[in-house]
């Protein structure tokens, strides 16, 4: 299931819905479980054709695959918790809060893997670059904080941890 660009290049000052945030999680979700059966299963047999160079550059690339798909449902899971209250969002951008970053694959090992591994790292690729889009959008949809707000905040963290 692959959103199409109108879905996710939404106009300025629009949220992410928790719609888009259940479908990009569900299409994480099988992308790893096909990415899993693959890479431990199926694509097993086929990495044992490979030259031993192919073989560990199959093994990294399996990785970054996996750190793709991790980081962007570590990301959902994120945005789903702001969206339901269980983490605050009122208080600005954290740097927690962004999507993590991911290696970008090599080109001329992608080129000498079987085409079910290349699929797979281009569909995760391809499902990385659209989060990071929305990621970036909403950093750049959110009002500066002001200097007085964030003097604020520091003194409520400051007097809740002397409570502490």
């Amino acid at each position: 299931m692959k959103l199409s660009e109108p879905d996710i290049d939404a106009p300025r000052g629009a949220r992410i819905t928790p719609r888009l945030i259940d479908s990009l999680y569900t299409e994480a979700m099988l992308l790893a479980d096909e990415a899993r059966s693959y890479f431990d299963e199926a694509g097993r047999d086929e990495r044992l054709t490979l030259d031993p160079f192919a073989r560990v550059g199959f093994a990294c690339e399996s990785l970054k695959v996996t750190t793709r798909v991790m980081h962007i449902v570590a990301w959902l899971l994120t945005q789903r918790a702001v969206e339901t209250g269980e983490i605050p969002g009122h208080e600005g951008r954290r740097a927690e809060r962004r999507l993590g970053h991911a290696n970008a694959s090599d080109e001329s090992i992608v080129a000498l893997l079987p085409p079910a591994a290349k699929r797979l790292i281009a569909t995760s690729s391809d499902l990385y670059a659209r989060v990071q889009r929305i990621d970036e959008h909403q950093l750049t949809d959110e009002p500066p904080t002001s200097p007085a707000r964030a003097l604020m905040g520091r003194l409520e963290r400051d007097l809740v941890w002397i409570r502490h």
